[in-house]
């Protein structure tokens, strides 16, 4: 039978403190590096833990809007926005460079990342300031999204994302925050969503349909409450479906 070996990455360094046992359980993670939540200290000791544990580093730059935890749409000029997101990527490579771990690859967060997806001009924006990162990194991005468009467009080497624990619309949008069903909460129902998508390249949507969707990485959100358990349980049953961590 087929086996598969998928990476799953995780949005860590946000103040959730659940880092020690969460990295022994993914391959790649992306670390809040100012914009949405975390500082120095943060990005540094999440630094040290994901060096210990052999995982992926990314950036993970957001509006910078601590208020609203980046899952709000920000008006922002566009040099500011393109400052802050410079600022927050250099603020984690320096912490990097002194650890000698490279960046592995850039993940924008929450509204920021949904705005990039359908946002063409947004888009443009985030790449050209990003471009001093094109030669050596990655970017994860949604699949069939207008930032995965331009940023093949303009040569990036980019990873197609999906998500373990959040539900999609039938247009493979996420379903939003402000519904209760848009986060997958239950270990067997995120285990059940995660085999879909890696073994026959489908996700139900919410309103029923069964909808294709690429990926070469699976997201699955540290700052869920019971992400460390559903972690702990996919390890487990993922070697039964022959599914395997990409380490």
């Amino acid at each position: 039978m087929e086996k598969f070996y998928i990476d799953i990455n995780c949005d860590v360094g946000e103040g959730i403190g659940n880092e020690e046992g969460i990295l022994p359980l993914i391959s790649s993670c992306n670390i809040a590096c100012g914009g949405h939540t975390g500082d120095k200290g943060t990005m540094t000791q999440t630094v040290m833990l994901a060096k210990k544990y052999g995982v992926r580093i990314g950036a993970h730059p957001s509006y910078p809007d601590r208020k609203n935890f980046g899952r709000t749409t920000l008006t922002i000029d566009d040099d500011s926005l393109k400052a802050s997101i410079q600022d927050q990527i250099k603020g984690l490579k320096l912490i990097l460079d002194h650890a000698e771990v490279p960046l592995h690859h850039i993940k924008a967060h929450g509204a920021l990342y949904n705005d990039l997806a359908r946002n063409p001009a947004l888009s443009e924006l985030f790449l050209a300031t990003v471009t001093p990162y094109k030669k050596s990194v990655y970017l994860y991005v949604p699949p069939d999204s207008v930032m995965a468009e331009k940023a093949m467009e303009k040569g990036f080497t980019i990873k197609f994302e999906a998500f373990a624990d959040r539900n999609y619309n039938d247009d493979l949008s996420l379903v939003s925050r402000k519904l209760p069903n848009a986060v997958i909460r239950e270990p067997q129902e995120v285990l059940d969503h995660l085999v879909g998508m890696v073994k026959k390249g489908k996700v139900r949507a919410i309103g029923g349909s069964e909808c294709t969707i690429q990926a070469d990485t699976y997201c699955l959100h540290g700052d869920t409450p019971n992400a460390l358990r559903i972690l702990t349980y996919l390890s487990q049953e993922l070697p039964k479906q022959l599914i395997y961590l990409k380490k």
